[in-house]
C-alpha cells in the first residue's frame, strides 16, 4: 500500500503533467523559421537520427589533424592504425563473471577471456534486401544515384539457420577487433544485444574501482560476457538447452569495430575533418532504441499512464526482472522485446532496481532525480509500440499487444509550439499516418511524438509529423522549420544486420548536399548527424551516470555548418538532451518540465580532463561545436 506520504508525492508529479497547457489551433502557427529571433546565427537545426554505433565502433581509429586530441581505441594504444592490436590492448580486455543469485551491475568477475568464443550471426542476413540498384531505386528515395549498389549486396550468403559466422576466425584476441580484416566495409555484420538491464552490467560500473579519471568506476568489460550469458533476453521463457555452447547466444560481436583509419566511414571521416565532431557524446538511457528516442522527445523517458494519464501497472508479462532464473548464470527471469520493458525504478523491492539504486548512492555526487522514478510508476526502458497510430487513432492495448499508453507529460513539440518555433518530425516511410513506408520500413518507435496524447488528438500539431518527400520539399522550397528531426527507414539508418553504415552515411550526404546547394538555408543551418544509442558495441569513453535510466555508451556527433567549420574535435560532456538544451537556448523556449534533464547545468571540466564534468551530474548543450565569432570563410560552396 501506498503511504500518505508518496500518495501526496504522486499526485503532485501527476498534476505538473497534467498542467500542461492544451495548444488550440491558433497556438501552432509558427512564423517563418528566418523571422524568429535566436540566441545566435542558427535559424535551422536538423537532427539526423541513424540507430546502434558506438563512437569507438565508428572512429576508434580516427586521427584528427594535427593540435588536436581524440580519446579513442587508437590513442588510448588500444588498437593501433591498422586495426592490430596496440601496446594497451589489455585495457579492453573482457572478463567471465558469475551471478546466480539476484541481478548486479558488478558480479563476480572470475577470469579474463582466454579469447573471444566463435561470432554468431546474429540476424546477419543471407542476401541484401534489393536484387539489384535499379529495383532499389524504385523504391527508396533517400539515397544519392551513386548509393543504390549498396542495397543490392553485402549478404553472408550463408544458408537459413546457420548460427556461427564463418566468415570470422573461431577464436580472436580477447579485445575489440576489425571487423573489416574479415569482411568488406560493404558486407551486412550482426547486431549485438543492447537492452536497459544488460548494459547496465556490460559496463561494470563499481565504486570501489573508482579513480580521479573515471569516476563512476564503470569499467566497461563484461560486453562479451552479457551477450554470452543472458543475450537479447529470454521473453519470460526457459534457458534453452546447451545455451553456453557457442551459436545459441548472440556471441562477441560486440566487441568488433570498423577502421576510420583504413577507410570505412569515408563520408563522416570527412564530415569530423571539416567540421565539429564530439568524442564526449552519450547515448541518454542505457538499453535500445525507443527509449533514447523518448528521451530526444521528452527530456527523459515516460511511464505507464492509465486514460487519465495516472501512473498505473502494466501486464504482468511487460515488466523487467532481470535477476537469473534458477541454475543458470545471469539467465534474466523476464526479458525481451515480447517480455519485460518496464520498470518501477522508485522501488528498491523490484527486480533488479535495488542493484542501480546502491550503486547510485555511492557516487561521489548525487544524481539527477527532480521528478523521475515517481512512486508506483512504471517507466518504459526498452522498445515498445506507441500509443497511437499515425492517424491519431489509439493503438491496441493490452498484455500481448506490447503498446506504450498515451502519454500526458510535456515533451519538445509541445514545448515549440507553446514558444511559436516551427518543427516537424521528418520519418522516412511515413504515408500520410498511414505508417506504409517504404515496404513498412518506417520506424514507429522512433518518433516520440506517436505516445503523445496533446499532439495525436489535436490536428493542427499531428500536421508537424511528416514524410522524407515531405522534407525533400521543404529544403527546395526554402520552407524548412526552425527544429527538425530526421529519421531515415529501416533500410538506411546504420543499424547492424539489417542496414550498414555507409547506407546511413549515404542517407546524411543527400540532406547535406541539398542543403548546401540552397545557400539562404546552408547560411544559417546546422545538420546534426548521431545514432540513438550504441547498439551494445563496446566503447572506451568515459560514463557519467546521470540518474537511474543512464547515461550510456559514447556514440558519434557531427555537426555540419558554416559555424562549425574546422572546429574539430569537442571534448564536452553530452548526450542527447544536450540537442534539446540546444533548441531551448537557441530559440529561448525554457525546459520541457522541471524534471526532465535539460535543467542540468553545464559541464565544468578541467584543463587537465575535459572529458569528466566537475559539477555531475551536467549536460551541455552543444554550443561549443560552433564557432559563432569567426567568419564564414570558405562556406559559400
Amino acid at each position: 500500500m501506498m503511504s500518505p506520504l508518496n500518495r501526496r508525492v504522486a499526485a503532485a508529479t501527476v498534476a505538473a503533467l497534467l498542467s500542461v497547457p492544451v495548444l488550440c489551433a491558433a497556438q501552432t502557427q509558427s512564423d517563418p523559421a528566418d523571422n524568429l529571433p535566436t540566441a545566435t546565427p542558427i535559424k535551422h537545426v536538423i537532427l539526423i537520427i541513424g540507430e546502434n554505433r558506438t563512437f569507438d565502433e565508428v572512429f576508434g581509429t580516427y586521427k584528427p589533424r594535427e593540435g588536436q586530441h581524440v580519446w579513442n581505441l587508437r590513442s588510448e594504444g588500444i588498437l593501433n592504425a591498422d586495426g592490430s592490436p596496440g601496446p594497451n590492448f589489455y585495457k579492453a580486455q573482457q572478463w567471465l563473471a558469475t551471478d546466480t543469485s539476484g541481478y548486479s551491475i558488478h558480479p563476480g568477475k572470475t577470469a579474463p577471456y582466454a579469447a573471444l568464443e566463435a561470432i554468431s550471426t546474429s540476424g546477419t542476413p543471407a542476401s541484401a534486401p534489393f536484387t539489384s540498384a535499379a529495383a532499389a531505386q524504385a523504391v527508396e528515395p533517400a539515397l544519392p544515384a551513386d548509393y543504390y549498389p549498396y542495397l543490392a549486396d553485402g549478404g553472408s550468403g550463408l544458408p537459413s539457420g546457420t548460427t556461427i559466422d564463418p566468415r570470422f576466425p573461431g577464436e580472436l584476441p580477447n579485445g575489440p577487433f576489425d571487423i573489416t580484416h574479415y569482411l568488406s566495409y560493404d558486407d551486412y555484420a550482426g547486431s549485438p544485444v543492447h537492452r536497459f538491464f544488460q548494459m547496465w552490467q556490460q559496463l561494470d560500473c563499481n565504486v570501489a574501482v573508482a579513480t580521479t579519471g573515471n569516476p563512476s568506476g564503470c569499467q566497461n568489460d563484461l560486453f562479451a560476457w552479457v551477450e554470452a550469458s543472458t543475450g537479447a533476453g529470454s521473453n519470460g521463457k526457459p534457458q534453452p538447452a546447451g545455451y553456453d555452447q557457442p551459436g545459441h547466444h548472440e556471441g562477441p560481436v560486440a566487441m568488433g569495430m570498423y577502421n576510420a583509419a583504413q577507410g570505412d566511414f569515408p563520408y563522416f571521416t570527412r564530415l569530423a575533418n571539416e567540421y565539429a565532431v564530439s568524442d564526449n557524446y552519450h547515448q541518454a538511457v542505457m538499453g535500445g532504441t525507443g527509449a533514447n528516442h523518448l528521451a530526444i522527445g521528452y527530456g527523459t523517458t515516460i511511464y505507464y499512464a492509465d486514460a487519465n494519464g495516472n501512473p498505473a501497472t502494466p501486464p504482468a508479462n511487460q515488466i523487467e526482472n532481470p535477476d537469473p532464473q534458477p541454475g543458470t548464470n545471469n539467465f534474466y527471469s523476464q526479458d525481451g522485446y515480447g517480455g519485460g520493458s518496464y520498470v518501477e525504478c522508485a522501488d528498491p523491492a523490484q527486480p533488479g532496481v535495488a542493484a542501480v539504486r546502491g550503486y547510485l548512492s555511492q557516487l561521489p555526487y548525487k544524481v539527477f532525480n527532480s521528478g523521475d522514478c515517481a512512486p508506483n510508476a512504471y517507466y518504459i526502458v526498452n522498445n515498445y509500440n506507441p500509443g497511437y497510430l499515425g492517424n491519431g487513432q489509439p493503438a491496441p492495448l493490452g498484455p500481448t499487444d506490447f503498446t506504450i499508453p498515451p502519454s500526458t507529460q510535456p515533451n519538445l513539440g509541445l514545448l515549440l509550439s507553446r514558444g511559436g518555433v516551427s518543427w516537424h518530425y521528418y520519418g522516412e516511410g511515413w504515408n500520410g499516418g498511414a505508417e506504409t513506408g517504404e515496404k513498412s520500413s518506417y520506424c514507429n518507435i522512433c518518433n516520440p511524438f506517436l505516445y503523445s496524447t496533446q499532439i495525436m488528438t489535436n490536428p493542427a500539431l499531428r500536421s508537424n509529423l511528416e514524410g522524407i518527400r515531405d522534407l525533400y520539399g521543404d529544403i527546395r522550397q526554402g520552407t524548412l522549420p526552425a527544429v527538425s528531426i530526421v529519421k531515415p527507414d529501416g533500410f538506411l539508418d546504420g543499424h547492424p544486420a539489417s542496414s550498414k553504415g555507409e547506407l546511413l552515411e549515404g542517407f546524411a550526404r543527400k540532406i547535406i548536399d541539398m542543403i548546401k546547394a540552397n545557400p539562404s538555408l546552408w547560411k544559417d543551418t546546422a545538420i546534426m548527424i548521431t545514432a540513438d544509442e550504441g547498439g551494445g558495441y563496446y566503447d572506451s569513453g568515459y560514463v557519467q551516470p546521470i540518474d537511474f535510466f543512464g547515461d550510456g555508451t559514447r556514440i558519434p556527433m557531427i555537426v555540419v555548418s558554416p559555424y562549425s567549420r574546422h572546429v574539430g574535435v569537442v571534448h564536452t560532456y553530452d548526450d542527447h538532451v544536450s540537442f534539446d538544451k540546444f533548441v531551448e537556448a537557441n530559440w529561448k523556449v525554457g525546459t520541457i518540465s522541471r524534471w526532465s534533464r535539460d535543467n542540468l547545468p553545464d559541464p565544468v571540466a578541467s584543463r587537465e580532463d575535459p572529458y569528466v564534468p566537475r559539477n555531475s551530474p551536467a549536460i551541455g548543450d552543444m554550443m561549443d561545436m560552433f564557432h559563432f565569432d569567426h567568419e564564414r570563410d570558405g562556406d559559400r560552396d
